[in-house]
């Protein structure tokens, strides 16, 4: 079998889902950013990447959900929303189904958000900092 890669227009469209998953964004916005009907969009971006563009944008808020899940300590719905979905109901199903778990069960699976939190690069060197100068600036100046 011959793989075809996707064309130009069906990448914008994927990137659209890369770039913009947290918005209400559908199938028709898609199709659209690719300049195609919605049916036609369909058929090629399932023939293009193997799965529908609907299954495509919920794995990208999916994958996104679950980082969230392991690094913060939002609640699952503010999580939920955050990623562009409209339904907690319909989240915790559709994550369970692709997870194993459900939201909270595959957070406990991971350490505490607060142990993961990190110190930023420029507070760690402001507090490195010698505290007395010493390039000539401690001994006051001499006035002869």
């Amino acid at each position: 079998m011959l793989i075809v890669p996707p064309a130009r227009h069906l990448l914008r469209a994927k990137d659209l889902a890369d770039a913009r998953y947290f918005e209400p964004l559908g199938v028709e916005d898609l199709a659209r950013a690719a300049g195609l009907s919605r049916a036609h969009f369909s058929r090629e971006f399932r023939r293009g990447f193997g799965e529908s563009p609907h299954a495509y944008l919920l794995t990208r808020r999916l994958e996104r959900a679950a980082a969230l899940l392991r690094t913060t300590n939002r609640s699952v719905a503010q999580i939920c929303f955050a990623v562009g979905l409209r339904s907690v109901g319909s989240f915790t199903s559709s994550f369970t189904r692709t997870y194993g778990k459900p939201p909270t069960a595959y957070r406990a699976a991971f350490p505490p958000a607060s142990l993961q939190a990190r110190v930023p690069t420029c507070v760690l060197r402001a507090f490195g900092r010698p505290r007395h100068r010493t390039f000539r600036e401690d001994a006051a100046p001499a006035h002869a």
